[in-house]
């Protein structure tokens, strides 16, 4: 099959859920035998890249803006598609499926995941959000089928629009082993299992000012490590740096990726994931596959990965003392949690395997380009 991707920044991924899903997607998609094009922001991908691990990338023109930036990419890369000889064109995230009927056009089969309800984000101004929450629409009704990564937003989809959604989560590629803390020792002092960690992008859904304010009350010898940048919000991390500034423990890393994400991963103490919103969090699933404690808001894409207890912990979402509570105890450390990370690792290596993901993706296009 032919296939594209539309919506996501671009790959190689460097930050965002979307860009690792769509990579992960379209590497083993190639080894399948597919040809796959991924539609690239110049901003995010060098320009001068025109294939990725034999993806073939095409960079379409934008708008670098927080408002125009996606909705401009979408549109441009939309139209390159209309005149080309795709079998299937996937869509990423809500706003670019608003254009998702241009390839249609010609007859191409169109797909669009669902990643999250991003109207929903607080970054967005009430007309964006207006416009996101109608996108929710196109996103269902337009294309030939939608799929959703999590089982809530299939049941919030499906119970809303009454229209068939496919369950199709993220995944996680599990490290074949542990790495040890070098670049991290040199660049932050961090000597392993003396750190608390959080990581993505810095926007206001994920809460991190709670984590921050949670960290203070735990064991003084321990650091938090967030590691993240902005996403169109400058103005929440420059809160959150005016929040830690007088706490020498707390350390802003940017995006990590490569080595320093993988010793990040191998050596925290704790993960913690406060959010109050998540569509389904891949960084979840890597620090899970790290073998990592995790602690995480009890909101229903989380409980749908950690069983309480059992491999993770969450918290009440609502409830910033409860958080301060279970982060307090589990900031502690003790051997008995070592079997809750073991837990953690094994589950999301059967759940959420990145092959059998691509391969009932793969049933989704081979079924509407046979009219199963």
């Amino acid at each position: 099959m032919k296939i594209a991707y539309i919506g996501q920044k671009g790959i190689p991924a460097a930050f965002g859920g979307v860009e690792y899903h769509v990579q992960e997607l379209a590497q083993r998609l190639i080894k399948r035998g597919h040809e796959v094009t991924v539609y690239v922001r110049n901003w995010y991908t060098d320009p001068g890249l025109k294939y990725y691990k034999g993806i073939r990338l095409i960079h379409t023109p934008t708008i670098r803006t927080k408002h125009f930036d996606a909705f401009m990419h979408s549109l441009t890369s939309s139209l390159h598609a209309l005149f080309q000889d795709y079998d299937i064109i996937h869509f990423h995230a809500l706003g670019p499926s608003v254009f998702c009927w241009l390839p249609g056009i010609s007859g191409k089969r169109v797909v669009v995941t669902v990643h999250g309800l991003d109207w929903k984000r607080s970054k967005w101004g009430s007309l964006a959000k207006a416009f996101l929450k109608f996108t929710e629409r196109t996103a269902i009704h337009l294309p030939d089928k939608t799929i959703a990564v999590s089982r809530a937003q299939k049941a919030y989809f499906e119970d809303k629009y009454a229209k068939n959604v496919v369950y199709i989560p993220n995944g996680v590629n599990i490290p074949a082993a542990p790495a040890a803390p070098e670049s991290i020792k040199k660049k932050y002092g961090l000597r392993g299992r003396d750190y608390l960690l959080w990581m993505g992008r810095l926007t206001p859904e994920k809460r991190v000012e709670w984590l921050i304010e949670a960290f203070k009350h735990v064991n003084p010898n321990h650091k938090l490590v967030i590691a993240g940048g902005s996403s169109a919000t400058a103005d929440y991390v420059k809160k959150l740096n005016v929040l830690a500034r007088n706490d020498k423990r707390i350390i802003f890393t940017g995006y990590v990726t490569g080595k320093e994400k993988h010793e990040l991963l191998s050596n925290a103490l704790l993960f913690v994931l406060p959010s109050c919103l998540e569509g389904l969090p891949i960084v979840l699933l890597e620090a899970m596959s790290h073998g990592l404690v995790c602690l995480a808001s009890d909101i229903p894409p989380h409980r749908e990965v950690i069983s309480e207890g059992a491999d993770g912990f969450l918290f009440q979402s609502a409830t910033f003392a409860d958080l301060l509570k279970k982060i307090s105890r589990l900031a502690g450390g003790s051997k008995e949690l070592k079997s809750i990370g073991e837990n953690a690792r094994k589950k999301v290596a059967v759940e959420y395997n990145w092959d059998e993901i691509v391969k009932a993706t793969e049933l989704v296009y081979y079924n509407l380009i046979h009219n199963k």
